[in-house]
């Protein structure tokens, strides 16, 4: 599934509008209390780009899904992070550093109930495209 440029620009600027108020309200958001913000380095402009993400949180690590809506193209930030692991969260009031990686088949296979438990869609998204979306787990440095 392709996403065409209306929809991807809009989605931007949603994503763009949510992080504002992420930031302003400190996760005081309507839509979801497992939220978070993932500042990842441009791999090609090398800017700091920021994305509001779903996460689940276990053994003291965290986790989120590269679905892009079931796209078969990954999401930029999951691009950028594969290029530069290093990356920057924030939850709530709090930030700090992280080290993004990308979880293997069998990892991914002991999560992905929960991930899916948290948020339905993903199996959605799964099903919607030909590539396996990765699963990222992000540990504090």
């Amino acid at each position: 599934m392709r996403i065409d440029p209306f929809t991807q620009g809009w989605a931007r600027w949603f994503s763009s509008m949510d992080v504002l108020f992420y930031r302003l309200w400190g996760n005081l958001s309507p839509l979801n209390w497992n939220k978070l913000v993932l500042t990842t380095r441009g791999r090609k402009t090398g800017r700091q780009l920021s994305t509001p993400l779903l996460f689940l949180e276990a053994g003291g690590k965290l986790y989120v899904v590269a679905s892009f809506g079931g796209s078969d193209a990954p999401p930029a930030w999951y691009l950028n992070l594969s290029s530069d692991p290093n990356v920057h969260l924030e939850r709530g009031w709090s930030s700090a550093p992280y080290r993004a990686r990308t979880l293997s088949a069998d990892e991914k296979q002991a999560i992905w109930p929960r991930l899916v438990a948290l948020y339905p869609a993903y199996a959605d998204y799964q099903r919607r495209t030909t590539r396996d979306i990765p699963v990222v787990e992000l540990a504090p440095v």
